[in-house]
């Protein structure tokens, strides 16, 4: 049985990346603890100022944790398709994302985190 879903907003209040990214720490640990096998992040999309800063840094972290293990995977938002075989593979560890409303959505502001 796959955990459940959870969703973040780190933009709710435009803080500066750092923060973003402290909130994101902050909730992939905690996810983990608390049984989430997927964490959709909600950052924004701007694509200049707080905004586009947070997404940016955002996907520069994730990687970073990907390349370090602390994470499975995680997929741009505008890539979180039925037709994307990482998405499909997500499913699998996270059933709850075949109904989140940004499938298929094409939504460059969320990125989904396999944890």
């Amino acid at each position: 049985m796959s955990g459940y879903l959870k969703e973040v907003n780190i933009k709710s209040d435009m803080p500066t990346a750092q923060d973003a990214i402290r909130r994101v720490t902050y909730n992939i640990r905690n996810g983990k603890s608390w049984g989430a096998s997927a964490m959709k992040i909600i950052h924004g999309y701007g694509s200049t100022g707080k905004g586009g800063k947070i997404r940016t840094e955002t996907r520069r972290y994730l990687q970073d944790q990907l390349e370090k293990r602390q994470i499975r995977g995680f997929i741009c938002g505008e890539n979180f398709s039925i037709f994307d075989a990482a998405t499909r593979d997500a499913f699998l560890i996270c059933d709850d994302l075949r109904r989140d409303s940004d499938l298929d959505r094409h939504n460059n502001g969320v990125t989904i985190v396999i944890l």
